[in-house]
C-alpha cells in the first residue's frame, strides 16, 4: 500500500477480525475498486496530522496512514476496544451542493483526550487511573477544538479531488447517538498513527460512509486526476482583491551627468542644467510601461501616454529573464 514503508510493523494496531482491504467483496461493500486514490489522500492527511497534534502534545511527532479497510459499521464498533471513546461527526459540505454532502466521523480514544486535557492545563499528560464513563464539558470543548483543527488538513488533503469543507459537530460517547449512521452501513475506515520516541503510538480513525463517497466516485476510481475546479465565488473574490492592488508609477525626466570634481564642489544655490526630451519613459515598479510627453492637466504636472509597450512582448521578455 502507499504507506506500508512509512510505519514500523510494531507501531501498527492489530485488527481482531478480517476486513475488506479495498477489494470487491461478496457483499459488495466497496463499489470503488482498489481505493488507491483514497489511500493517497490519507497519506496527505497523515502529514497534516502532525500540525494538529504537535502543538497539543508539545513534542515532535511522526505520523502515518494505515491501509484502508471497508466493513460494516457494526463490525467496526465490535472490534473497538472497550472504554470511553469520542465519536466526532464531521459534516462534508461542497460549494456546488446545498447542505451537507455527507458526514464523516473522527474516532478518538478517550484516554488520549484526557492526556491532552491534562497537558492543556499544565499537567504532565497523565490520564486518570480510573477512566470516567462520560466526558466533562472541558473534554468536550477540547474535542471540538481538535475537530476544528482537523478540518483544514482534511480540506487540503481532499482538494486534488474535490473542494470539501469539513465542519465538526457535537462529539458523542455513544456511537448509537450518531445521526446518518446505521449499523449495517458500509464504511471506509482510514486509520492514522501518531507517535514520538519512547511513547506508545496513538491511533485516530476517520470513517467515511460509502454512501457519502458515492458523489465523488468518478474521482476516486479515476487513474489521472486534474486539479479541482476553482470555486467561482472564490475566483471572483480573488479577482476583485487583485484589481485593488496599487502599483507605483514614476517617470524620469532627466539624468544629467557631472564629474566628481563638480559633484564635490556643489553647494546650496547651485544650478544643475537639465534637458527634458520630447518623450520620457513611464515606469511601473522596475518595468517600463511606455513613454509619454510632459505637460500639465488641471493645473498639475502630468504625462500624456504616447505609447504603451505590448503586453505579450513584456511577458516574453520576462520569460527570457527567467
Amino acid at each position: 500500500m502507499v504507506n506500508d514503508a512509512s510505519s514500523p510493523a510494531t507501531d501498527r494496531r492489530d485488527r481482531s477480525r478480517p476486513a475488506d482491504h479495498g477489494t470487491l467483496g461478496s457483499a459488495n461493500l466497496n463499489p470503488f475498486g482498489d481505493l488507491h486514490t483514497l489511500q493517497h489522500l490519507s497519506a496527505r492527511l497523515a502529514r497534516g496530522m502532525r500540525g494538529v497534534f504537535e502543538p497539543l502534545l508539545r513534542r515532535e511527532l511522526r505520523s502515518w496512514a494505515e491501509p484502508l479497510v471497508v466493513q460494516r459499521f457494526t463490525d467496526y464498533r465490535a472490534e473497538r476496544p472497550e472504554g470511553l471513546t469520542a465519536w466526532l461527526p464531521l459534516a462534508m459540505g461542497t460549494a456546488n451542493r446545498t447542505g451537507a454532502a455527507g458526514q464523516a466521523v473522527a474516532v478518538i480514544d478517550g484516554k488520549f483526550l484526557l492526556e491532552l486535557l491534562d497537558l492543556f492545563f499544565g499537567g504532565s499528560g497523565a490520564a486518570p487511573h480510573e477512566m470516567p464513563t462520560e466526558f466533562t464539558p472541558a473534554t468536550e470543548a477540547l474535542t471540538a477544538r481538535i475537530g476544528a483543527m482537523l478540518a483544514e488538513p482534511l480540506r487540503a488533503a481532499w482538494e486534488p479531488l474535490a473542494r470539501i469543507d469539513f465542519t465538526p459537530g457535537h462529539a458523542e460517547a455513544n456511537p448509537a447517538m450518531l445521526a446518518d449512521f446505521d449499523s449495517e452501513d458500509a464504511v471506509v475506515i482510514t486509520r492514522f498513527g501518531i507517535a514520538s520516541d519512547h511513547h506508545k503510538p496513538v491511533f485516530i480513525d476517520i470513517i467515511y460512509p460509502v454512501s457519502a463517497l458515492k458523489p465523488f466516485a468518478p474521482s476516486l476510481t479515476g487513474k489521472v486526476h486534474k486539479a479541482a475546479e476553482p470555486d467561482p465565488a472564490w475566483r471572483a473574490g480573488l479577482t476583485r482583491a487583485a484589481m485593488e492592488v496599487s502599483f507605483p508609477i514614476r517617470s524620469v525626466l532627466a539624468e544629467p551627468m557631472i564629474s566628481l570634481s563638480v559633484l564635490m564642489d556643489l553647494k546650496p544655490g547651485d544650478v544643475i542644467p537639465i534637458t527634458v526630451g520630447t518623450e520620457v519613459p513611464v515606469m511601473v515598479g522596475k518595468d517600463r510601461l511606455g513613454s509619454g510627453t510632459v505637460g500639465t492637466s488641471n493645473g498639475k504636472a502630468a504625462i500624456r501616454l504616447n505609447a504603451i509597450r505590448n503586453i505579450e512582448h513584456r511577458q516574453n521578455e520576462f520569460g527570457e529573464m527567467q
